[in-house]
């Protein structure tokens, strides 16, 4: 006799994407769920990254839940880590979400039981509990990464990730090393430069930066967006609007690839005087091939007398400091690894199974991550992944592809009943799915040869969707049933 699992949906994490899809199941009335969270508290990567400047790189319009009836009341054009967590917690206290979180509950395990038709999750306790769908929303960014850099244990000085941000270590008037100059350097820069006595930036590749243009928002406008609801929709759609275009900017040679190419080389003219410093700052790749930054305080750090811009590879850490390619040791008290993540390690640390013969890392995903529509894995019931394989967005908001994500999930929910106990994406559909994927993605600045956190070491791009934000929604919804095995009582 099939027992009845304890919950009907199980999700682990409870950041951005956990969250809405929380807020989403208590709307279609669906209570019996619960959220495991392995921190103390929720937020995610907001909870995690708490470096100085750390910010939001989308408008705070757009970086937010469409189907939110109390949106927040945003400070500025641009929102501030702390902001933005702020907001996640009063919405997780407003639509009740939080009610249904447990904390310090890290999952280890998810085994699929054939012939109860369920998940059975293991948590890093021994506990063990029951559902009938398992979700992970654990995000592609939270496994900090030190790839390449040979000796960090042998550093007799401080050191740490900027995802691990030490903020018992006061940084005025030391010398501070930051190895890399991506989306988190270039925010942690600025800040560190102001009081550290000497800051050496060690630059793997430079990015492209694109002006900012971040201000607070005047009483006024705050005011509007508070009383007149079609004030805050007109500001949302037409920054939705500016960032599907900037799609186009990931075509190579596109007419807007040159265009925005073009600003950032204004950009960093007109924030750089120096010519070869400027040159040092310019990146060597095509427009998109790695995330760009946008910022308005970045480029300007570098021509302070106290920060030092160092190009050539880093070769080792030693217990001095950090000693690049051609031999120099530069001496350092502290080191910053802003060094980006295990992008391509989906649901690292937990074993997901099917019986006692499936493994999602050792079988499924031999060769590398991939998903129908980055949420279904064929061979893997009613198991669905929010912000996964091949869902990142180098131009747009993460949480609009997460509403497409939770109106498939909650479609496919809908289809199960008395007798249909289960959906399995079918072989085909993925497969198909996954071809047609990698092949648009082919055109792509993605594949235009640059070393990315986007690729994996074969060459295929695991992380990013291939179009906009539009086409992933068309794609993703409404739910189509034929695309899904169901398993009954009966099988």
């Amino acid at each position: 006799m099939r027992s009845e699992p304890d919950y009907k949906v199980l999700v682990m994490g409870a950041g951005v994407a956990g969250l809405g899809l929380a807020a989403r199941l208590l709307d279609q009335g669906e209570h019996s769920f619960l959220l495991l969270e392995q921190s103390d508290r929720l937020g995610g990567t907001w909870r995690d990254n708490t470096y100085p400047g750390c910010a939001c790189d989308v408008p705070s319009h757009l970086y937010w839940y469409s189907f939110d009836p109390s949106p927040p009341e945003w400070s500025r054009v641009y929102p501030t880590q702390s902001e933005v967590l702020s907001h996640l917690a009063d919405f997780a206290r407003r639509t009740g979400a939080d009610r249904h979180i447990r904390l310090e509950t890290r999952v280890v395990g998810a085994a699929w039981d054939e012939d109860a038709l369920l998940w059975r999750i293991t948590t890093a306790s021994g506990e063990e509990l029951t559902a009938q769908v398992f979700v992970s929303a654990c995000g592609q960014l939270s496994q900090p990464s030190f790839r390449g850099i040979a000796g960090r244990e042998r550093f007799t000085g401080t050191w740490f990730h900027s995802a691990r941000w030490r903020h018992d270590v006061d940084l005025t008037g030391k010398r501070v090393a930051c190895v890399g100059s991506g989306a988190s350097a270039a925010q942690l820069i600025p800040e560190v430069a102001r009081v550290a006595d000497r800051l050496t930036v060690f630059q793997r590749s430079a990015p492209y930066v694109l002006p900012r243009d971040d201000r607070a928002y005047t009483e006024q406008e705050r005011r509007a967006f508070r009383e007149e609801p079609e004030a805050l929709a007109k500001s949302r759609a037409e920054h939705f609007a500016e960032r599907e275009r900037m799609f186009l900017a990931l075509i190579p040679g596109s007419p807007v690839a040159q265009e925005t190419v073009q600003i950032a080389r204004g950009h960093l003219e007109a924030q750089v005087p120096d010519r070869a410093l400027r040159e040092k700052l310019w990146p060597d790749y095509d427009f998109g091939c790695k995330r760009p930054v946008i910022s308005d305080d970045y480029l300007p750090a570098f021509t302070r007398d106290n920060v030092e811009l160092v190009t050539e590879p880093v070769a080792q850490v030693e217990p001095a400091g950090v000693r690049d390619a051609t031999g120099v040791l530069h001496e350092v008290d502290v080191i910053v690894y802003s060094t980006g993540f295990e992008s391509l390690r989906f649901l690292d640390g937990v074993a997901v199974t099917v019986g006692d013969r499936t493994d999602l890392h050792r079988d499924a995903w031999a060769s590398a991550p991939e998903a129908y529509l980055g949420m279904t894995v064929a061979g893997f019931p009613n198991f669905f992944i929010l912000y996964g394989p091949n869902t990142n967005l180098n131009h747009n908001s993460i949480i609009m592809m997460f509403e497409a994500q939770y109106s498939h999930l909650l479609e496919g929910l809908a289809q199960l009943d008395g007798t249909t106990r289960a959906l399995e994406v079918r072989p085909d559909v993925l497969a198909d799915y996954n071809t047609d994927l990698q092949h648009r993605l082919a055109g792509s600045a993605f594949t235009s040869g640059c070393s990315s956190w986007y690729i994996s070491d074969t060459g295929r791009i695991v992380t990013n969707w291939w179009g906009t934000v539009v086409a992933y929604r068309d794609r993703a919804t409404p739910f189509d049933p034929a695309d899904y095995r169901r398993i009954t009582l009966s099988d």
